[in-house]
């Protein structure tokens, strides 16, 4: 087998797709994964068709195409995603996306590229959550590649940024294949979509004698997904909640259970959009600036694209609403939707162990923060 200085966080090569198939057609979990994929076919049938794939390209264009159809046809109403007319399909390019669920922001849009003739994108993963055999089999064969978080030491950190950052590089100048990252570490809990300079930083670290080409050779992508449904917002608030007191230590399990809950809660309508690629002239524009300035430019020129792209469903403007007493938005959103926001509210009386009024406030704010992030971009806008 070919050796790599990437071998420890790349996704898996060709040859190791058939042992990766044969250890998830042996696996426990293999019979309720399967029943979810492929409805109503014999199970053995299911094991000798994950045997067949020996490539990435067919276990992504069946299993990861069927899974996807699957969470699209039991939990979304509406999937929509827009602006891939902007992509070239000859040339690669670094998606930076806000990061609203765990599995799903960079699944959903692996299959609107494949149903749309695009390939796949190579996709970030945090090391957290490659917590068992069969997360790491279905991850590295659907082109994960794997990010390390050093605690607090310093040099562990430069070291793994670096190689990450080089990674990412080589992927898409030497491999030519596309790359999806969040905007930030872990998911967007608050609804305040904010892309982290350390990332813009990141990115710089494997071309640090032009900082310029740094960005311009990624070819970076924004991108804004909005759910109507908030993934896991329960789930968000009691963390948020908790989080006021002491700092958040997550539970045993809980990574895997906040991956279900995305994957099977109701979403409601889904919308993607492609913001506009940055460009090398809007770079330029940042380039006497000092390195952490131009991170934080580029940083803030991200955020634009995401906040303004970001679609507001009734949910946000009832939301508002509600959390600051009054109907400034009431025309847009019917009696029928706000009732249905109302009873998914009034699930949160259960946690009664918490400050219910303060609860609330929070899980309000995670609907109606991306009213707020909207609303100040267009006023600074006409302001300038």
């Amino acid at each position: 087998m070919k050796t790599s200085k990437f071998d420890d966080i790349r996704p898996y090569y060709e040859d190791e797709i058939p042992m990766a198939m044969e250890r998830l057609a042996k696996c426990d979990a293999f019979p309720l994964l399967a029943s979810f994929v492929y409805p109503g076919e014999p199970i053995e049938d299911i094991r000798k068709r994950i045997r067949s794939f020996k490539t990435i390209r067919e276990f992504q264009h069946d299993t990861m195409f069927h899974l996807n159809e699957q969470i699209i046809a039991r939990s979304i109403t509406e999937f929509s995603c827009t602006g891939i007319e902007q992509l070239d399909k000859e040339k690669n390019y670094l998606f930076v996306s806000n990061h609203r669920d765990i599995m799903l922001d960079a699944c959903l849009l692996q299959y609107y590229f494949a149903v749309n003739g695009f390939d796949t994108t190579e996709i970030t993963f945090g090391a957290n959550l490659m917590m068992n055999p069969v997360v790491i089999d279905v991850g590295k064969s659907n082109k994960m590649f794997k990010v390390e978080r050093p605690g607090g030491d310093i040099k562990e950190f430069y070291k793994a940024s670096m190689h990450l950052s080089e990674y990412i590089r080589h992927v898409i100048t030497e491999k030519k294949q596309s790359v999806w990252i969040a905007q930030r570490n872990g998911r967007t809990k608050d609804g305040i979509d904010k892309t982290e300079p350390g990332i813009i930083k990141m990115f710089c670290m494997s071309e640090q004698k032009e900082k310029i080409k740094a960005l311009a050779d990624l070819n970076i992508v924004p991108v804004s997904v909005s759910y109507e449904w908030e993934s896991c917002d329960v789930l968000k608030a009691l963390e948020l909640y908790e989080s006021q007191f002491k700092r958040y230590t997550k539970k045993p399990g809980e990574d895997l259970n906040s991956i279900l809950t995305g994957l099977l809660q109701p979403k409601g309508r889904v919308c993607f959009k492609l913001c506009n690629p940055i460009t090398i002239e809007e770079l330029l524009a940042f380039e006497y600036q000092t390195n952490n300035d131009y991170h934080k430019s580029v940083a803030k020129l991200i955020d634009r694209r995401i906040n303004m792209a970001y679609q507001l469903f009734p949910n946000n403007y009832i939301a508002h609403d509600l959390l600051y007493g009054n109907t400034k938005y009431r025309f847009k959103y019917t009696e029928k939707q706000y009732n249905a926001f109302v009873k998914h509210l009034s699930v949160l009386n259960k946690y009664d162990t918490c400050e219910l009024d303060r609860l609330k406030e929070i899980f309000l704010g995670i609907y109606s923060n991306p009213i707020e992030n909207k609303s100040a971009l267009i006023k600074e806008t006409r302001m300038g």
